[in-house]
């Protein structure tokens, strides 16, 4: 009987080769997998490719509610962005595929597991940390750091030997590398390599144009329930269609487009051109429900906690024993995190115009700056006790 190798696969160029090569390379049975997050695109043909190709088994998941559920919504409790910018659309949909992949490779008591990872990117990390925390014996197989395909010229050429079929580029088809999920489409390469080129208008391939997005706003209102998101205006929704919801709501009115150079984990920097536009209302959204009903120190320690959050993310340990630490603390503190958010939405701009929660914290009475049960007294005994450490200190400056 021969070895099986469990193969995380699109169906693109790079996985199509991968699949033939582990066939040659391993004398081995190659299972197909291909989960769906919601990035639109074709997997029936992807499943038929990878048949015609000689996959001894192919399977092709729906996990969008799961991906929205139990790795989006999560991460946008903690307020995750990275760099001050990305909002981690493909960071985060790498522990889920790579937790069922090896799940099926228990299944099928598979030997190893492989996927379609340059040796230069972030995704091998993600993918392979999270493999050996599920299953710490696993053998991983990453052909672009084992075989000498190394440019497109020779995956092509290796492609026509073995009669792998290859989509020639169109006026449809993106000329850039895309990795797209209902969180985010990311686009990298070929023009974009020179970051101070500005992205041609083809490089976005969801969203509109601010300057082309209509000219009046767009109310919404966003239902929260212990820090997610749970309906949309007066309109309860599963995870997946509100996420998606968000984003036809966002990419119609130009909103989530950014344009960045980040620090890869492996020390190369990269630019990328993202859009995340119901990602970013959710982020808008999200901490205008915090404002009232969190503690001041609470904000404050989210606030400290994130960048590592979003680090753990984007740098692959999401089932590191400190996420999973960090996320009890970020959960807790969003049990009164309900209520209702009202945003306009207009050419790229998310704006909060009104925020309520039945666990608010907000004291009208409080803030007003007409007569109130405030001692404004009171604050001078606060100042001098603030102030004496800097009047010993007599700092000249």
């Amino acid at each position: 009987m021969k070895k099986k190798i469990v193969l995380a696969y699109s169906g693109g160029l790079d996985t199509s080769v991968i699949l033939k090569w582990l066939q040659t390379e391993y004398d081995a049975d190659v299972i197909c997998y291909a989960a769906d997050l919601g990035q639109g695109a074709e997997l029936t043909e992807a499943k038929a490719k990878a048949k015609k190709l000689g996959a001894k088994k192919i399977y092709v998941e729906n996990l969008k509610e799961e991906f929205v559920k139990d790795y989006v919504f999560p991460m946008f409790r903690a307020n995750s962005i990275y760099e001050g910018e990305y909002l981690l659309g493909t960071s985060i949909a790498r522990p889920l595929i790579s937790k069922r992949q090896i799940e099926i490779a228990k299944q099928e008591k598979a030997f190893a597991v492989s996927h379609g990872a340059t040796g230069k990117g972030n995704d091998q990390v993600r993918f392979e940390l999270s493999y050996y925390a599920l299953a710490p014996n696993i053998k991983v197989i990453a052909p672009w750091r084992e075989w000498d395909l190394n440019s497109r010229t020779k995956l092509l050429e290796f492609a026509a030997k073995n009669k792998i079929p290859i989509m020639k580029h169109n006026k449809t088809e993106s000329p850039y590398s895309v990795d797209a999920n209902v969180l985010h489409r990311s686009a990298e390469g070929k023009v974009l390599e020179n970051p101070w080129n500005r992205p041609p208008e083809n490089v976005f391939g969801i969203s509109k144009s601010p300057k082309d997005a209509p000219d009046k706003e767009t109310i919404i209102t966003i239902d929260f329930k212990n820090g997610d998101p749970v309906g949309l205006n007066g309109k309860k929704l599963s995870p997946f269609n509100l996420l998606e919801k968000l984003n036809q709501y966002g990419a119609k009115n130009g909103i989530g487009r950014v344009d960045i150079v980040e620090n890869r984990y492996v020390g190369i920097k990269s630019r990328g051109v993202y859009e995340t536009p119901g990602g970013t209302i959710l982020l808008k959204a999200h901490r205008a429900i915090e404002s009232i009903t969190l503690d001041r120190e609470e904000v404050f320690t989210k606030d400290e906690l994130m960048p590592k959050y979003a680090r753990l993310v984007y740098n692959g340990y999401w089932f590191a024993p400190e996420r999973v630490m960090m996320q009890k603390a970020i959960d807790f503190s969003q049990k009164r995190v309900n209520g209702q958010v009202r945003v306009a939405l207009y050419k790229g701009n998310v704006i909060v115009i009104g925020r309520k929660s039945p666990n608010s914290l907000y004291d009208e009475d409080l803030a007003t700056f007409e007569s109130s049960n405030y001692d404004q007294r009171d604050a001078e005994g606060f100042i001098k006790l603030n102030a004496l450490r800097l009047k010993k200190n007599k700092m000249k400056f």
